[in-house]
């Protein structure tokens, strides 16, 4: 049985053998991963696929000297677990949009000023964050991503994402709370404390 330094050098030289070797040695544990961060077997096996796929095709890439051949698997496997998770809420978001769209005749007025200038106030506040923080957030909104899986995309470990999460959020309630008692559009009642 070949070591996987020896598999490895007969992947990169394009030995189609070795990469079914790869697979038989490093699938499962490709399959498992791309389980955990989905919870559907059968797009956890599609992804196992199109990793070995990639793998073949970027088999280049693969540098021994920065890592073991099963790291650089569950790497691509990560990233295509990202790209599935995101297509997937790319779709949620356009099903929904489609099926709230109303017939134009039926369509509500123009944006009011003051929504404008609510998300003008919010993207403006999400630039000023430390970068892993608006990263954080960007994931859990705007990509609709869970805490765990947002600790998968990002490798940062679980705690650190919520962390990032609650500073951020408490980061722009302070922003909108203080805008909003300047502008007095925002504000109900007196400013509360953090």
């Amino acid at each position: 049985m070949s070591s996987d330094d020896e598999l490895a050098e007969r992947l990169r030289a394009g030995d189609e053998t070795a990469l079914r070797e790869v697979y038989d040695r490093h699938g499962a544990a490709v399959l498992y991963l791309a389980q955990r961060l989905l919870g559907n077997r059968a797009d956890a096996e599609d992804v196992t696929q199109v990793t070995f796929v990639a793998a073949w095709t970027g088999r280049d890439g693969f540098d021994p000297q920065r890592g073991t051949i099963l790291g650089w698997l569950l790497g691509i496997a990560r990233r295509k677990t990202v790209d599935r998770i995101r297509a997937a809420a790319r779709d949620q978001r356009t099903t929904e949009t489609v099926q709230a769209q109303q017939p134009p005749a039926a369509a509500p007025d123009e944006e009011t000023p003051e929504h404008v200038v609510d998300r003008l106030v919010v993207a403006d506040e999400m630039k000023r964050l430390p970068e892993e923080q608006r990263r954080t957030l960007e994931l859990a909104f705007f990509d609709d991503l869970s805490h765990p899986q947002i600790a998968a995309v990002t490798g940062l470990p679980l705690g650190t994402v919520k962390s990032h999460i609650r500073r951020g959020m408490a980061n722009l309630r302070r922003r909108w709370e203080v805008d909003g008692a300047t502008s007095g559009s925002r504000s109900t009642g007196p400013s509360r404390a953090l």
